[in-house]
């Protein structure tokens, strides 16, 4: 167990990007859907939060998403996230793509998702993380399991294991 925790340790502060998957991961995973067609996302602030904390810190934000969504291109605006990626079926392709567009091997990316369409993702990742409710094939492939569900803080959860790895508290609690 001590060897596990060393090597999650080893591998949060290695991490200098994050991708994410969206339903399920920054949202509880229900759609949300009214009359007239339009979906609405609901959306944590402790991972919005957290999400510009690891900006701050220099750490690259990415979304792949298997949906497209207004909600999300949104999100992702009012939180400066630069590399976004919707209708994406090929997540394994995508993670590729964006460790050759950030410059970084794929062992400094940690990726975040809840299904097996983020599987080839988290396959790729240097940390695969998923959240309490997505099924056991996910949960037994990932580095880590976040003690928080999704759109409830999971990212937050994550992120602040990936700065306590770094040891980036300091750098964090002085630009607050």
């Amino acid at each position: 167990m001590a060897d596990d925790f060393r090597d999650l340790r080893c591998k949060a502060a290695q991490t200098k990007a994050i991708a994410l998957d969206v339903d399920g991961v920054l949202t509880d995973g229900r759609l949300h859907i009214d009359e007239q067609g339009c979906e609405h996302k609901i959306f944590h602030s402790r991972d919005g939060h957290g999400i510009k904390m690891l900006q701050k810190l220099g750490v690259e934000v990415a979304i792949i998403t298997g949906r497209s969504s207004p909600a999300v291109l949104k999100r992702a605006e009012g939180l400066g996230i630069k590399h976004v990626i919707l209708n994406c079926t090929t997540k394994g392709e995508a993670i590729e793509q964006l460790s050759e567009t950030l410059n970084q091997p794929l062992k400094h990316i940690a990726a975040m998702g809840d299904d097996l369409i983020d599987l080839p993702m988290l396959n790729r990742a240097g940390l695969a993380a998923t959240v309490p409710e997505a099924p056991a094939i996910i949960r037994a492939c990932c580095d880590w399991t976040s003690p928080l569900p999704g759109g409830q803080g999971a990212v937050r959860a994550l992120i602040d294991l990936i700065i306590t790895a770094r040891g980036d508290w300091p750098t964090v609690l002085e630009q607050h």
